[in-house]
């Protein structure tokens, strides 16, 4: 774990981070959580910082009521596992989804991910790994997929 820093402490500033995200509020303490070299990586996907601020603002912009939360947190050495789930009221079009842009279906949507956090030194993510289902988001937000 980053030296100073409590296993507790560490675990609330993933949270915070996360709540941030959500909400578009104070981009600067987003971005102070990050590593200048973060990278996230899921299936067939590699962004950047910039690359996930954009996807957040997709999130913002397409689904009201929005809220995440953290289920199980494993924390070990720099590395945060959690469960995370991501919902809202999908109102908008959404420009980010799994198959690229969709309409609005009015319904709410919850969807379930597996992440791990990597820490530099100084307590920054410097990598997020992500597992979703696709596929029971695709037809919550009534999407055509094979």
């Amino acid at each position: 774990m980053v030296a100073g820093m409590s296993r507790d402490e560490f675990v609330a500033r993933l949270v915070r981070a996360g709540e941030l995200w959500m909400t578009g509020e104070s981009p600067d303490e987003v971005r102070a959580a990050f590593s200048p070299e973060f990278t996230f990586h899921a299936p067939g996907v590699e962004i950047d910082y910039d690359g996930l601020a954009a996807y957040f603002q997709s999130l913002r912009d397409a689904f009201d009521n929005r809220k995440i939360t953290r289920g199980i947190v494993i924390v070990e050495d720099n590395y945060i596992a959690c469960q995370t789930t991501i919902e809202g009221d999908f109102v908008r079009e959404f420009t980010q989804s799994p198959v690229g842009s969709l309409p609005p279906n009015g319904q709410h949507v919850v969807f379930e991910l597996t992440n791990i956090f990597s820490y530099d030194d100084q307590g920054r993510i410097e990598n997020e790994y992500v597992q979703t289902d696709n596929r029971s988001l695709l037809q919550q937000l009534r999407a055509e997929h094979d």
